[in-house]
C-alpha cells in the first residue's frame, strides 16, 4: 500500500451546466464530490492541479479533499477529457469513510527476477499478450495497494499464462474478479501476425485465439478521448475508455 498522502484544495462552484465552459477556457475544471447520498457538491480547481492529483491516485489512492470549509476523504470516481487536445475537462470524487472498505482499480504489474526487465519468453524471442491491466479490488482506504504484481517468470512457452490467481494480495485487501481470469498469455510472434493480417491491419490487441477487448468504451456520444491509467505500464499510454462526466 501507498503511504504517502495526497492532498487538494477546491473552491466552491457556482457556475453549472453549459457555462461551465467558461471556466475551462481559464484553465480551471470543474468537479463535483459525491458524499453517501447527501447534496453532491459542486467544486473546481485549477486544472495543472487536478491533473497532475489523477496521474499521482488514479482511482485506486484516497485523495485528502479540502473544499467550502469541509475536510473529505475521496477517491476519484470518474474523469473526462477532451478528445482533440487531451485537455480534462471534469472530475468527479466520491468521499470515502475511513473505516468502510471501498472498491477501487488497481493496476496488474509484471514483476521479474532481478536483474531482468522481460519474461523468459519475450528474451527467447516469443510475444506476451496482455488481457487485462487492472484488476477490481476491495479494502480500507488505507491498506488500497498502488499496484498487484504477477510473476511473470512464469511465461516461458507458447501457451503458458498467468492468471488472478497468481497474483497475490497483501493483508486485508480482497480481489473483486474470477481468479481464473488470464492476465497474459504466450505466442508465437507469427500466429499473432496471422491474427493481425486476418483483422485487415487493425488487430494489433487481438491474439492468435481472437480475444475480445475487455475495455469497451462506456462514453455515450463518443466523444470522450481514451483516459490515461496512472500506475499503469505507460502513464502516457492509453489504457481504458473515460466514461462520460456525470452531471456537471
Amino acid at each position: 500500500m501507498s503511504k504517502n498522502n495526497i492532498s487538494l484544495e477546491l473552491e466552491k462552484r457556482e457556475t453549472l451546466g453549459k457555462q461551465v465552459r467558461q471556466l475551462r477556457a481559464t484553465g480551471v475544471v470543474p468537479a463535483v464530490i459525491h458524499d453517501h447520498g447527501k447534496p453532491s457538491v459542486h467544486v473546481q480547481a485549477d486544472g495543472q492541479a487536478l491533473y497532475k492529483v489523477f496521474l499521482q491516485a488514479g482511482k485506486h489512492h484516497p485523495v485528502s479533499v479540502q473544499a467550502d470549509g469541509k475536510k473529505y476523504t475521496a477517491m476519484i470516481k470518474d474523469v473526462a477529457f477532451e478528445p482533440r487536445k487531451h485537455q480534462l475537462q471534469h472530475v468527479v470524487f466520491n468521499a470515502v469513510k475511513a473505516n468502510e472498505k471501498v472498491e477501487a482499480e488497481v493496476p496488474l504489474h509484471a514483476k521479474y527476477d532481478e536483474g531482468n526487465e522481460s519474461s523468459p519468453a519475450e528474451r527467447n524471442g516469443l510475444m506476451v499478450i496482455s488481457h487485462i491491466d487492472v484488476v477490481l479490488v476491495k479494502a480500507l482506504p488505507t491498506h488500497l495497494p498502488d499496484a498487484l504484481y504477477y510473476d511473470a517468470e512464469k511465461l516461458v512457452g507458447v501457451g503458458d499464462h498467468v492468471t488472478l490467481a497468481d497474483v497475490v494480495l497483501p493483508k486485508d485487501v480482497e480481489m473483486d474478479a474470477e481468479l481464473t481470469q488470464t492476465i497474459a498469455t504466450v505466442y508465437e510472434p507469427s500466429a499473432v501476425a496471422a491474427a493481425n493480417d486476418a483483422a485487415g491491419g487493425d488487430a494489433d490487441d487481438v491474439d492468435a485465439s481472437d480475444v475480445p477487448s475487455d475495455h469497451e468504451s462506456n462514453a455515450e456520444e463518443g466523444t470522450q478521448e481514451p483516459e490515461i491509467r496512472p500506475g499503469g505500464k505507460k502513464e502516457a499510454e492509453d489504457q481504458s475508455q473515460a466514461k462520460s462526466p456525470e452531471k456537471q
